[in-house]
Order: structure tokens, then C-alpha cells, then sequence
């Protein structure tokens, strides 16, 4: 495809191509290292690295055109020049990368992405359709398959990604949209046909300045990515919340069709919920028919991901019975309230990545009716990451757990310790401290008793602790749920 076709789908100007205008692009990078000749090159500043001071290196590679800031010095090359280059390299790549599935459709918000953008993917497959789905566990194809991945990443990644699904014969994509995606522009170029918002509460406020700014960035998904009259499934819980009220403000303003799921949705109202041994029995009202849905996951916000999901496969066109039928019948996520083992005393040890004071105290609860002992509690938090949500994490497990163990979570470039002591200042004097978090796992499974419930959270589906920062970071193999299974064993021989 021409240089000048590719800027014209883009509505950036042909004409800054010059010479280049003509030649046939390969390919777009931004890594230098990944330049091939005919490649256009993205050079953008980061925080760590800026990617201009490798414009002279991609040009050598074979670049034809460098998208940059209009003060980036480019010689011998296209300079396609923009006052924000992310964007304007998104939305070139985005018509080199051709075909893409049909059906896209995104989900934000804190907590709740991955498991929400897994089950739509698991309603369209048992509707019929070949899904994939796109975030933190990575890419997992039609076939179960998943290679592993940032929750959002690198829009080259991601777009080769959707072609390469496309290829395949995926028609229908689900993917999420962090606020680190969105502010950096890696969803660009791509108009899901439905977006999804399940909540917003603290965190990445090591990289928002404040919680507006990160709300912000995420409302981006509904005020610019979004196609034209998109659909917006919202999550409606309970409890009044200001921020999905503001949701609902930004779909109305852009003239997004509104879909509201939950205890106050419009078009998916959740009327009863009752807990079961192994999940819980649903009453939904949707289309002006009352269901019921035994859906077999436990928790409360499991039925938030699960209806946000049935919303989304919904405005995709996907028929109501089967989606409905699909509902019934979700497998659990990995590393979300993922069961590991049964310890020797009978207590079920689950996994889950709640690392905010939100997703923590969701964890527990949805735990909390299958419990007739103690729920025993172990986390941590991640070093080089928002301070201020460490106490409230501490305070949050305090208040619905029986037993506490703080222990290490990804303590990266900080001091394990003093990360402890920040959780623990919330947490209270009760509260255990073992620091290596294998220690803490087996001194948790072997004090759960019969009735006990085990919960390690924070971790989820990682497989490596990290430790160090910079040259000196390493990821030490470490999976929460194969640890559990290794400290079973070993408690019952």
C-alpha cells in the first residue's frame, strides 16, 4: 500500500510524504530495532526512553517516513510531523493493518476488565462464533489457545494481532482498554461496535495525577475510540456511584446507545441473587422476560463481569437465547477467584489478582457466604506503584477477613519491608508478616481448618515475582497457584 493512501484513510496530510508519497509501505515499528526497509517509524517520547533519539538508526534500517512532534529533528525521511504522534501513528497503522474481525467491542474500568472481555469471548464461542480475546492473559484464540501479553499492548502488537485473527477466521474480538492503553493511544484506530464500563475506583495513580485524570483517560474509550452509535453497556450495581453516573453522562453526550446492567439497569436488571455451594442462582430480567440462571462462579462481581459480558455479546447482535444459555454454562477465569486445591484439612485455597482496596474487599466478600470457619487472607502490594492505596488495602482485608498475612507482591525497585509496613499501618497489629510470600502461602494452608476459606490475592495468573529495578529487575519464576498446590502436598504428607 502507498505511503499517500495510507496518510489520506488517515486524514493526515499526503503531502508531508514528499518523495515518499509514492513507495509502497512494509510495515510500521516503534522499535527502531524492528525497521525494515519501507518501514514507517513511530518516534515518540516516553518516560522512560525517547523514542526520537532513534530516528537517525531507523532511518539507516530502511524507515521511509518517521512519525513524530513537528520539533523532532528527521533527516532523510518522510517527516509526517503531529502535535500528539501517537494518535496520528495509530490511526495510519490502523489502515495498513487490514482485514480485522467484524465484531469488536472493548471493555474499561478498574476492576473487572479481564474477566469480563474473557466471558463475552466464551458467549460468542458458545453461540456459535469463532472469538477471541485480547488483555492481560494475552491473546486466547478459538482454540483455548493464549499467548501471554500487557493488558493493553503496543498498538503495532495490537493491531498485527486483530489482522492475524482476522487471517484465521476470527469474526468476533473482545478486548481491554486500561487507562495506560487509552491515555498512550494503543487502542487507536480500531471502533469497537460496543464498550464496556464495569467500575472505577483508586488506582495507577503513580501515573494519573489524580483520580479525574485517570477517569479521564479512560472515558476516552467512550468519547473519541467508540465507532459512531455505539452501543455502551454500563454496570449499574446497588450502591449509587458517581463516577458510572458520569459514565452515563459521557455515552449520552457522544450519542452512544446506553445498555445499563444490574440491580438498577434498564435493560438487564438483576431482580435476585442467592448464593449456592458451588455459585449462584440469578434472576434477570432482560427484553421484558424474567430468566432464571444458575451461574456457576461465586461472588458478586462475578455477576457484574458476567452481565457486562451478556450485554456486550448482546449489542453485537449475538441472539439473546444463546447468550442467555451461554451465561449458565461460563468457566472460571484464570487467577479470578480461581480455585487452586483443596488443602488436606478440607479448606478450598482461591487465587485472585485483586491488587486495589476495591478488588480486595470484592474478593472477600464473594468468598465470604461459602464460609463457615475463618476466611484467612494473604497479599501484598507492588513496589514502584501508587503508595496511597496500601493502607486502605491493609484496611480493606482487615474488615471482612478473620486472619491476615501481608506478605512480598512484586516489591520491584522498593524495600519489601517497608511496603509491609505501609499495608500493615492499615491492616492493624493483627495482622501477620512473612515476607516470603512461598512462607506465607504454607503458613496459611497449613492453619486453614475445615469450614476455613484460603485466599491469595494480588497475583492472579502472573508466574514471576519481580525483584529490583532497572539492569538489576528479575523475574523470579513464582505462580500463586501452583505454589498453593506444592504447600498442599506438602501439609498433607
Amino acid at each position: 500500500m502507498k505511503l499517500a493512501k495510507i496518510l489520506r484513510g488517515a486524514d493526515l496530510d499526503p503531502a508531508a510524504a514528499g518523495d515518499a508519497a509514492d513507495m509502497d509501505v512494509t510495515g510500521f515499528a516503534i522499535d527502531h530495532r524492528k525497521v525494515a526497509p519501507g518501514t514507517v517509524f513511530g518516534a515518540f517520547r516516553g518516560a522512560q526512553s525517547n523514542g526520537e533519539d532513534y530516528i537517525p538508526a531507523a532511518i539507516e534500517a530502511g524507515a521511509i517516513a518517521v512519525v513524530a512532534r513537528p520539533e523532532a529533528a528527521v533527516a532523510g525521511a518522510a517527516h509526517i510531523a503531529d502535535a500528539e504522534p501517537r494518535r496520528a501513528f495509530a490511526h495510519a497503522a490502523a489502515h495498513f493493518f487490514t482485514p480485522i474481525p467484524a465484531h469488536i467491542v472493548a471493555v474499561t474500568g478498574t476492576n473487572g476488565k479481564t474477566s469480563t472481555v474473557e466471558m463475552t469471548r466464551q458467549i460468542w464461542r458458545m453461540a456459535g462464533e469463532r472469538a477471541a480475546s485480547i488483555g492481560t492473559l494475552g491473546v486466547t484464540t478459538p482454540d483455548e489457545s493464549v499467548s501471554t501479553g500487557l493488558t493493553t499492548p503496543d498498538i503495532v502488537t495490537f493491531l498485527s494481532n486483530l489482522t492475524g485473527l482476522a487471517r484465521e477466521g476470527v469474526s468476533h474480538v473482545a478486548f481491554e482498554a486500561s487507562s495506560h492503553g487509552l491515555s498512550q493511544y494503543r487502542n487507536e484506530g480500531v471502533r469497537p461496535q460496543a464498550v464496556g464500563f464495569t467500575n472505577f475506583s483508586r488506582d495507577h495513580l503513580d501515573y494519573h495525577a489524580d483520580m479525574e485524570e485517570y477517569f479521564l483517560a479512560k472515558m476516552r474509550l467512550f468519547d473519541e475510540v467508540a465507532a459512531e452509535g455505539a452501543t455502551a453497556v454500563i454496570w449499574t450495581g446497588g450502591e449509587e456511584s458517581g463516577w458510572t453516573a458520569r459514565a452515563i453522562q459521557h455515552a449520552t453526550k457522544r450519542g452512544l446507545k446506553l445498555l445499563t446492567a444490574g440491580e438498577r439497569g434498564e435493560d438487564i436488571r438483576l431482580t435476585a441473587r442467592k448464593a449456592t455451594p458451588l455459585g449462584q442462582d440469578l434472576t434477570v430480567e432482560h427484553g421484558g422476560t424474567a430468566r432464571t440462571i444458575r451461574l456457576p462462579l461465586i461472588g458478586a462481581y462475578q455477576v457484574a463481569n458476567a452481565l457486562v459480558a451478556a450485554g456486550l455479546a448482546l449489542a453485537s447482535g449475538t441472539d439473546a437465547g444463546r447468550v442467555w444459555d451461554a451465561v449458565a454454562r461460563l468457566q472460571p477465569v484464570r487467577g479470578r477467584l480461581e480455585r487452586a486445591v483443596i488443602a488436606p484439612s478440607g479448606a478450598p485455597v482461591y487465587v485472585d489478582y485483586a491488587h486495589t482496596a476495591d478488588a480486595l474487599e470484592a474478593a472477600i466478600l464473594a468468598l465470604r457466604p461459602h464460609v463457615s470457619g475463618r476466611l484467612i487472607t494473604v497479599f501484598g502490594a507492588g513496589g514502584d506503584r501508587d503508595h496511597g492505596k496500601r493502607e486502605p488495602m491493609g484496611a480493606a482485608a482487615a474488615k471482612h477477613s478473620d486472619l491476615i498475612i501481608v506478605t512480598d507482591d512484586n516489591p520491584r525497585g522498593e524495600d519489601p519491608a517497608a511496603i509491609r509496613r505501609a499495608v500493615i499501618a492499615g491492616a492493624g497489629a493483627e495482622a501477620r508478616e512473612i515476607g516470603d510470600r512461598r512462607a506465607a502461602i504454607a503458613a496459611a494452608v497449613a492453619e486453614a481448618g475445615e469450614g476455613d476459606i484460603v485466599l491469595l490475592a494480588g497475583k492472579g495468573h502472573e508466574k514471576g515475582q519481580i525483584v529490583g529495578s532497572g539492569e538489576r529487575m528479575q523475574v523470579l519464576p513464582f505462580d500463586d497457584v501452583e505454589v498453593a498446590r506444592e504447600c498442599a502436598a506438602g501439609a498433607g504428607s
